[in-house]
């Protein structure tokens, strides 16, 4: 395997399986099924990781929350432009129905 999809592939493995632990709740409460509580957890998992191989997004900056297709964007973006691309990332994974792009422009402190 190539260095940079091995890399991919160990980060979608990650953050399939935090994103797995950190959610996991929902079902227990009834807000949806299993099926599509791991449907969401993949759509956020896939999100997440082109947001790390784009280079015009601040990964770490951007909470990604995936609930029934919904997907949510949360925390800071530097630029309009990083938003507008982080929104479109979320728009082009197969599976999203909506995306609420909540993040806030904040240029870095200079």
């Amino acid at each position: 395997m190539k260095p940079m999809k091995t890399v991919r592939t160990l980060v979608l493995a990650g953050l399939t399986g935090a994103v797995l632990v950190t959610t996991g709740c929902s079902v227990m409460r009834g807000q949806q099924s299993a099926s599509s509580y791991v449907d969401d957890a993949t759509i956020t998992a896939n999100i997440k990781a082109k947001m790390i191989e784009s280079k015009m997004v601040s990964a770490g900056a951007v909470s990604v929350e995936t609930l029934n297709g919904e997907v949510s964007l949360s925390g800071f973006a530097e630029s309009q432009a990083e938003k507008d691309r982080a929104g479109q990332i979320a728009k082009s994974e197969p599976g999203v129905r909506r995306v609420h792009n909540d993040l806030v422009v904040r240029p870095p402190a200079r």
